[in-house]
Formats: C-alpha cells, structure tokens, sequence
C-alpha cells in the first residue's frame, strides 16, 4: 500500500560543481537530495554546475525525493537556476534567504511560467533577521505559492545576527521556535539546518535528539557519514510504535465507535491521540517503502 507521506529524516546537500559528489549521490539511502547550485558553486561554477545537474537529474536512479537549492532571483544566476529546475522533474525548489511574500510571489510565477507541474513545489529557508521576524506571514502566503516546507539556516542566522550560539544552540531557540511555529500553523513540514563538523558524532546525534523533541521532522546534511544517524534518530521509536498500535487497535473495537475518549493501561486517551497514532504508523509505512526503494 502506498503512502501519501514522505520521510524527511535525512537530506543531504550534494554540491552540483563537483561530478563525482553527483556521481556517488544516486544510491545513498538519504530520504531526500538537495542538489546545491548556490553555496557550494562559485560564480564562475554556476553555469556549468546548472548544466552539469540538469544532465544529472535525467539519467539518476535516486529513489528518494530530488530539490534543487537555487541562486536567489535576484542574481544573475537565479532565474535560469529556476528555468532548468522547472523541467527537471524534480520534487521541490530550495528557495535561500527568503524574506517577503513578493519574493515567494515572484518565484512561483517563473516556475509556472517556465511550465513547472504544479508537484513542484517550493522550501523556503529562513535565515535571516527580516525572514525570522516576517515567518508567519511567509508561511501564511505560502500555501498558496507552493510552499510545503521550512528550512532553518542557523549559520545564516548566526551570521546575520553576530550570536555564537553554544553547543546546545540556546541562543538560537527563541528564533527557532518561530519558525517551528509558524510551519505547524499553516500544515508545512519544518527541517532542522545541518551540523558542519560531520566528524564529531556524539555532537551530531545530540543535535538530532533535540531537533526531534523540538518537532523538526528532518535534519539537513553535509555530509554522507550522517545519513545512518539522521534517519535513525528522526524514525519511529519502537515503543511509540507499540502503543500507537494500541490506541488505534482499542478505538477499532465496535463497542468504542462513537466514543471520544478510553482508558488505555491506566491512561485516559482521546481521539486526538488516535490522529497522532494514526500519522505515525503512516510514516511508518512510508519509511519502510523509501527503504525498500532502495
């Protein structure tokens, strides 16, 4: 049976200048790629990178979903970037540095008008001051300019901002949550920014708990070595599994069709909490399905 949800535990950035991190990428087992034509291609690279991906994305075998990062519209880069990601069969576009509604306005219509089927759809990063302070408002509009997904850029923030947040990025928090927040007000998917130093494990995986805990539902990734620690701690835990079996088993009984709340074990549940078993074991499913597509 297939499922309408798709993981987003790990998504690895692949920068599109360098051939053989394009040539490697078609069988990692990260949920998603984003395909990088800004950060990681220089100006003199852009050109080539946007040709290089383009010739890419028509011969990969990568079962998982496929994004592109482009330059921003107003660069001299960013509306041929979205011209080729129109036509590219892609899933979704990476919008960076995303701070009005007219921004998110001008890039849909230059998808559309480039002949973009409307599953393409637009992630929006947030790293910036005005982007963090005008989040609701962007994620507001958005729904209706393709937007499903927030990104976190919490470097972009740090620099933009001169903080130095500590390990456990406490002085990101109160703009983070605004961002978390404002995804789950409008029904958009919310992804955590990458870790830079991919040596440091026991770092990684404690960001990862928190992230998970904080409600992200991906973390974004630099480099392959992290893929096995994302997915494996923003998967379904076994036990939260069990019970989520529970809930929907006990309201499945006839006798309880038309209650609103049971008692479960000694815990009084509701219908609320069947909705959230429900979505759980629904991307249950669709993990083992991207695993299979593997």
């Amino acid at each position: 049976m297939m499922t309408s949800l798709r993981p987003r535990r790990s998504l690895l950035f692949v920068p599109a200048a360098n051939a053989r991190a394009l040539e490697k990428s078609a069988g990692l087992a990260a949920d998603a790629l984003i395909y990088d034509l800004e950060d990681s291609a220089g100006p003199q690279e852009k050109a080539a990178a946007r040709d290089r991906l383009a010739a890419h994305l028509g011969a990969d075998g990568f079962a998982g979903e496929r994004v592109i990062r482009v330059n921003a519209l107003d660069t001299q880069w960013g509306a041929d970037d979205l011209r080729m990601a129109a036509k590219a069969g892609v899933d979704a576009v990476l919008l960076p540095k995303v701070e009005t509604v007219e921004t998110l306005r001008q890039v849909a219509d230059t998808l559309t008008e480039a002949g973009a089927p409307d599953s393409v759809k637009l992630w929006a990063m947030i790293e910036t001051p005005l982007g963090i302070l005008d989040v609701g408002k962007l994620a507001a509009a958005g729904r209706d300019l393709r937007v499903t997904v927030l990104m976190v850029g919490p470097y972009d923030i740090a620099l933009s901002t001169g903080i130095q947040p500590g390990s456990d990025r406490a002085e990101l928090m109160p703009w983070i949550m605004q961002i978390m927040v404002a995804a789950k007000a409008y029904g958009m998917a919310v992804l955590d920014g990458p870790y830079a130093n991919f040596r440091d494990e026991a770092g990684f995986a404690a960001e990862c708990a928190a992230g998970r805990r904080m409600g992200f539902d991906g973390k974004t990734l630099i480099h392959p070595t992290q893929i096995a620690a994302a997915n494996a701690a923003y998967s379904p835990d076994p036990a939260a599994i069990a019970w989520a079996e529970r809930i929907v088993a006990a309201f499945a009984k006839p006798e309880n069709a038309d209650k609103g709340v049971l008692q479960i074990e000694g815990r009084m549940v509701e219908r609320l909490h069947l909705k959230q078993a429900q979505k759980l074991l629904a991307m249950r499913e669709a993990i083992a399905e991207r695993e299979a597509a593997q």
